[in-house]
């Protein structure tokens, strides 16, 4: 039976799958190198190692990488280099391309307490201010170095010349209202990677998983009863 490896976006830790971590016995919740401890990977291949390291640690062989935003770069990266621990990959909010508005830079650097609120506010649809503050909470603990060296590595990312290479089972979920990667992100993946397939998250933002976890785990439970059956 495939692992559910869980990877988080920019600025996060794998707090942010608890529902999924909860809904999924035997799954792994991730953290990158550098979001607990000092020194970070600083790009989405050095991320991907880091992956590597965690997942051979545990012993995990075979496993549905699931990976939200930059998590999602790091999943793409690791299907493209045809890792042979991947059975499959599932992205949240991500896309081939992940550039990044030099505002947020700017406001980073400027006052990191207000970026981060502000970052939190983009994740989720705007009927949903409640998820607001524990989200930019979990910004600040993150730190404005750690957060920033993740946006940098976002915006260096680009694989839309390389997604033939996937060859594992990819699906695709977008938040219905997600503002910093829209559903055309995802449609450019899934339309470009053989097999794959490309859904919509009704009324979620950024962050699907936790706005809408029940929708999000029962598309996750219908794509890994494909890849087992």
């Amino acid at each position: 039976m495939p692992t559910l490896v869980f990877v988080h976006g920019s600025g996060c830790t794998g707090e942010v799958f608890a529902a999924q971590s909860a809904a999924f016995p035997g799954s792994f919740a991730m953290t990158v190198a550098g979001h607990t401890t000092p020194g970070a990977p600083a790009s989405i291949s050095e991320m991907a190692d880091d992956v590597v390291t965690q997942c051979e640690a545990r012993g995990i062989r075979n496993a549905i990488l699931v990976g939200n935003s930059m998590g999602g770069a790091i999943a793409l990266e690791l299907a493209i280099r045809r890792y042979e621990a991947v059975r499959a990959v599932v992205l949240i909010g991500s896309g081939a391309k992940l550039r990044v508005a030099p505002a947020i830079f700017e406001a980073i650097e400027r006052d990191f307490p207000s970026a981060a609120h502000m970052l939190a506010g983009y994740c989720f649809s705007r009927s949903r201010k409640d998820l607001i503050e524990p989200a930019a909470a979990g910004i600040l603990a993150v730190g404005a170095a750690q957060t920033a060296r993740d946006f940098h590595a976002c915006d260096a990312f680009d694989v839309t010349e390389r997604l033939e290479r996937i060859e594992v089972p990819l699906l695709v979920l977008t938040g219905e209202n997600d503002v910093m990667t829209p559903p055309r992100l995802g449609a450019f993946v899934a339309d470009r990677v053989p097999g794959a397939s490309a859904r919509i998250v009704s009324g979620a933002g950024h962050l699907a998983m936790v706005e809408c976890p029940d929708d999000t785990n029962e598309a996750l439970r219908a794509f890994v009863t494909t890849i087992v059956s």
